[in-house]
């Protein structure tokens, strides 16, 4: 296997991954047990999702399949979805022990005075349930006690390659959660307004499940360049090496609209790092577009969401970076993140306004 030493990589911007947080994730699960791991999540669903009230291509013009939120998710002010990924990134069979699955991200906004971090949402889409999982930071306090703290992320964008997520951090990189890390806080949280630990009682935001954070990809970049946004992420789980692409939302003029691929070693599905310990990216182009979303590699070319606010449907550009086609009305209004499900030859997103939230997949021939 190759590392990023010996393939020709881009200077200007590296990342540089973290000690394990491999004792606070021990006291977490002397605390709650023994993980649940993502079997005992997916054996205990509880919302679900629907069907479109409307035909799917009067949401988008590529879109093929839709489906919304539980009610209240779907109204839901104080969370915002972002990110997505699905088990056809995560394994080579597409699916999760027999189903086929999707994970999404959202944000607190804290509207309500109280910032609950972000979490992650699994999708049976045969079953059509899902559940909702609390990102955690575990930390050890100067007297060895567990202090649990919310993970403040926007969480633009989600990776899950192999057993890991990669969430996206923006300026500060991303952090990688392990899906057997995930863990049930016993009883119905009734304080959705508290987290941390008070003797051997646990809160959560009011959530059964969460999943501590094992480590940062802490982004650093050269002199003389600018420090790379990591607003969202996908998988190139076909190119070789298999690659984790990453870009910049950019809304002001003059700021950057940079795309990133980063090698991925197949084996671990962690970042190719050098002898320096540094992991560098294979290509860094500067021909995305402004108010990017989220970027896929599909069919050899980026295609990439473009939101134009709560009331305009989205776009998609599809080419090589610097030359990409528009293609409006593809999308519902404020479109987030892609990922790409090669079997299907469909790409997935979400949107994130509320009572205007659907998970959506598109025909990805409709952008040739």
């Amino acid at each position: 296997m190759s590392t990023a030493s010996e393939m020709p990589y881009v200077e200007g911007v590296h990342l540089q991954r973290t000690d394990e947080n491999v004792r606070e994730i021990a006291a977490l699960a002397g605390l709650l047990g023994e993980p649940a791991g993502l079997g005992g999540l997916l054996a205990d669903l509880k919302y679900r999702v629907r069907r479109a009230r409307v035909l799917p291509r009067l949401l988008g013009r590529a879109v093929r399949e839709a489906w919304r939120w539980d009610d209240y998710d779907e109204r839901d002010e104080q969370w915002y979805p972002q990110g997505i990924s699905t088990s056809a990134d995560a394994s080579d069979t597409e699916d999760v022990d027999g189903r086929r699955v999707l994970v999404t991200t959202w944000y607190s906004t804290g509207r309500d005075g109280t910032k609950r971090g972000s979490r992650v949402t699994f999708v049976d889409l045969d079953s059509g349930t899902y559940r909702h999982v609390l990102l955690v930071s575990p930390v050890l306090d100067e007297d060895g006690r567990l202090v649990l703290r919310p993970m403040n992320i926007h969480a633009g964008g989600i990776v899950w390659a192999g057993p890991y997520l990669h969430v996206a951090a923006t300026s500060r990189g991303f952090v990688t959660a392990r899906v057997d890390d995930i863990m049930r806080v016993p009883g119905d949280d009734d304080h959705p307004d508290r987290l941390g630990v008070e003797g051997s009682a646990v809160h959560s935001f009011g959530h059964r499940y969460v999943l501590p954070v094992r480590f940062t990809h802490q982004a650093f970049t050269d002199e003389g360049h600018e420090k790379l946004r990591y607003s969202f992420m996908s998988l190139d789980r076909h190119s070789d090496p298999p690659a984790l692409v990453a870009g910049e939302y950019a809304l002001r003029a003059g700021a950057t609209t940079r795309l990133a691929r980063y090698p991925l070693d197949p084996m671990t599905w962690q970042l190719s790092t050098g002898d320096d310990g540094f992991s560098r990216p294979l290509a860094l182009d500067d021909g995305g577009v402004r108010q990017m979303q989220g970027a896929v590699m599909a069919a050899g070319r980026f295609h990439v969401s473009v939101s134009h606010g709560p009331w305009m449907p989205g776009s998609v550009y599809a080419g090589r970076p610097g030359s990409m086609r528009r293609r409006r009305w593809a999308l519902p209004m404020g479109p987030e993140d892609l990922s790409y499900w090669p079997s299907t030859d469909r790409i997935w997103s979400l949107t994130e306004h509320p009572r205007r939230r659907w998970i959506v997949a598109m025909d990805r021939a409709w952008f040739d």
